[in-house]
């Protein structure tokens, strides 16, 4: 079991249409030995779409975790001072996730959680998904990559042709980037050819 012993926060926010993903990695992440916080965005707390209801969301990573979801900053603040994590991953990681980070914005549980970890040199594992990954927040993406402690899950273009900014996470290498972060090290290569190796689902949407 490649993480026990390591407590692992995981953040889920807005890309409703990736949550489905995101959760099969959780599991991934449970079966490898991981002790496992979830916390959830507002937007996947409260927000009910076509991909699922809020009550099921929280009830499954309740199932996977054992744990009761923290669904509030004030859940989450001490974080930082217990030194609670090994690692924090934030999967899936919206476009509006990604810019707060960039910019210090801490306004909603997974982004504190993210502060939180970064205060003490702790590693950050994010999953991007979001349609304007090479549109205006691309310079956002730029500032995280040169970021300290901040590591980013293996990710490329999912519809080129049809959106040619968005970007995908490949979550299928969530593990291996985390054993890569606590470690000090991107997992490489960084970019990958997310529409070829994983093509979306037909209809796909409800990034931001």
């Amino acid at each position: 079991m490649r993480l026990r012993g390591r407590v692992v926060g995981f953040g889920l926010t807005g890309s409703h249409c990736t949550l489905a993903r995101a959760v099969a990695a959780l599991k991934e992440l449970v079966a490898e030995g991981a002790e496992v916080l979830p916390i959830l965005s507002p937007s996947v707390a409260q927000m009910a779409t076509r991909f699922g209801r809020p009550e099921e969301w929280k009830e499954r990573v309740k199932k996977l975790t054992g744990r009761d979801p923290l669904l509030s900053i004030a859940e989450v603040e001490p974080i930082g001072p217990r030194r609670s994590l090994d690692v924090m991953v934030v999967a899936p990681c919206t476009g509006n996730t990604l810019a707060k980070l960039a910019c210090a914005i801490t306004d909603t549980p997974v982004v504190m959680a993210c502060k939180a970890q970064l205060r003490n040199g702790r590693p950050v594992v994010l999953a991007v998904s979001t349609n304007d990954g090479l549109g205006l927040n691309a310079r956002n993406l730029g500032t995280l990559l040169a970021a300290r402690n901040v590591y980013f899950v293996p990710f490329g273009q999912d519809n080129p042709e049809g959106k040619p900014c968005s970007l995908d996470a490949r979550l299928d290498l969530l593990v291996g980037t985390v054993e890569a972060a606590l470690e000090g090290r991107q997992l490489q290569p960084l970019l990958v050819e997310r529409w070829r190796d994983l093509p979306p689902a037909a209809g796909e949407g409800g990034r931001r």
